[in-house]
């Protein structure tokens, strides 16, 4: 599983050719796994967020993820691949990577 991680605040301040050739990094990379069959699924998520905390039986939700952060989990990807070095390789170059972030988790089970 790829999980990406992006600051919403950079996209925002991204002239409209910028953000056109994120996405069309994204779509080639989307076209390449899904012509190799390693996609399995991805989606981006929403950035509005709920955490709910069960302390001592009683369920606390705050909003968001951790209000003080400014990355948050945008979206996923999961690829059935041959190796972690080929999750790595992909990781490597999602857009998010150069300036947010990318974690590379194996799915149990």
């Amino acid at each position: 599983m790829l999980l990406i991680y992006n600051n919403p605040a950079v996209i925002e301040a991204m002239s409209q050719d910028e953000r056109t050739g994120l996405f069309a990094q994204v779509d080639e990379i989307m076209a390449e796994l899904t012509a190799s069959g390693e996609l399995i699924r991805g989606e981006a998520l929403s950035g509005a967020a709920k955490t709910v905390r069960l302390r001592g039986g009683v369920a606390a939700t705050t909003d968001g993820p951790f209000v003080e952060a400014k990355e948050q989990f945008a979206g996923y990807l999961a690829v059935d691949v041959a190796s972690e070095d080929r999750a790595l390789e992909i990781a490597a170059r999602w857009p998010d990577a150069a300036w947010g972030g990318m974690e590379v988790r194996q799915i149990l089970g």
